[in-house]
């Protein structure tokens, strides 16, 4: 039966003997290729089927090593006489170099991110001007769950974004998730020059060392570790407050340690927590750019107002000269 399926083919096709038997054996191949695919699919949900991360790892592994055999296997079918690995590989290279220059450069960056490991999937990394959480790194691109953009804080915008694996070679990629697993965040609050700055400080340290997660221990556990990737040290993890004066009054900035996905909720509830706070005190006041006319005798220190109050009380100093 199989023979006479060969001549169907080749009376059909109208292909030489040799072709056919290439072709056979190509499609033999394939199947075979389809069969171990999915007996290794099996076998790896078997596996890992409460570990998602895991999971994802070794199924794009198995089709990594399906696709690799294919070309190899089905390469060598059809260049006879090349029986080295080295010149088949040699030939290859040599002809996608010249046709797919994108696509070598792109092969090349996903070969260094399985080498290197800059950035795997799960971690939220920021690539040129687009920020995301990796979702999926394939052969020529990885994807990326967009962040921020058109969506103010960085949070999910829905949007799935493919970038060209050859981007790590152009772009700086900055890693959210590597090392610790907290960034510093820092909220500003302005109050007024005429507001007791001093009371706003002590308030916002309290507001913020209430609300800041507690990382001290963490962050000591990470130093402990040996055979750690980033030799990350922080001499001071603590909450704190910064003051700097600015144009429109008394700048306050709170700095503390946050989880990356946690930034936009810890916000809220500092700034609510201030909110609270300062409604009760009539002496501080939020600032913002405006303008004002200022009288500074009238409303600048007490001193400059007692100042002038005795200037103008003072009796004339006259000086009577003879002619």
């Amino acid at each position: 039966m199989i023979e006479a399926i060969r001549i169907f083919l080749q009376e059909t096709l109208n292909l030489s003997p040799e072709t056919l038997t290439k072709l056979l054996n190509s499609l033999l191949v394939l199947l075979v290729l389809t069969i171990l695919r999915f007996a290794l699919r099996r076998l790896v949900n078997r596996q890992f089927r409460g570990d998602t991360r895991a999971l994802y790892s070794w199924r794009k592994t198995v089709e990594y090593i399906i696709v690799i055999l294919g070309v190899f296997l089905i390469g060598r079918l059809w260049l006879e006489g090349i029986q080295s690995l080295a010149t088949y590989l040699g030939l290859l290279s040599a002809g996608l170099a010249i046709a797919l220059q994108d696509l070598i450069v792109n092969l090349a960056g996903w070969g260094f991110l399985l080498w290197r490991r800059p950035f795997t999937v799960g971690d939220r990394i920021e690539i040129g001007d687009r920020a995301g959480d990796v979702i999926d790194i394939r052969i020529f691109a990885f994807s990326l769950l967009e962040i921020g953009g058109r969506i103010d804080a960085e949070q999910s915008t829905g949007r799935v974004i493919h970038v060209p694996n050859g981007m790590v070679f152009r772009e700086s990629v900055a890693n959210f998730s590597q090392g610790l697993p907290y960034i510093w965040n820092e909220i500003p609050v302005l109050v007024t020059f005429e507001s007791d700055w001093e009371k706003a400080k002590a308030i916002l340290t309290q507001v913020v060392t209430r609300h800041a997660p507690k990382v001290k221990d963490q962050v000591k556990e990470y130093g402990r570790k040996s055979g750690k990737r980033f030799v990350i040290s922080y001499g001071n993890v603590a909450p704190t407050v910064y003051t700097e004066v600015a144009s429109s009054g008394v700048l306050l900035t709170l700095r503390y340690l946050v989880g990356p996905r946690q930034r936009r909720n810890s916000e809220q509830k500092i700034w609510e927590s201030i909110l609270r706070a300062f409604a009760g005190h009539n002496d501080l006041d939020f600032a913002y750019e405006t303008t004002r006319e200022f009288d500074h005798w009238r409303e600048g220190k007490p001193a400059m107002a007692r100042y002038r109050e005795r200037q103008q009380t003072a009796e004339p100093d006259i000086t009577i000269q003879d002619e």
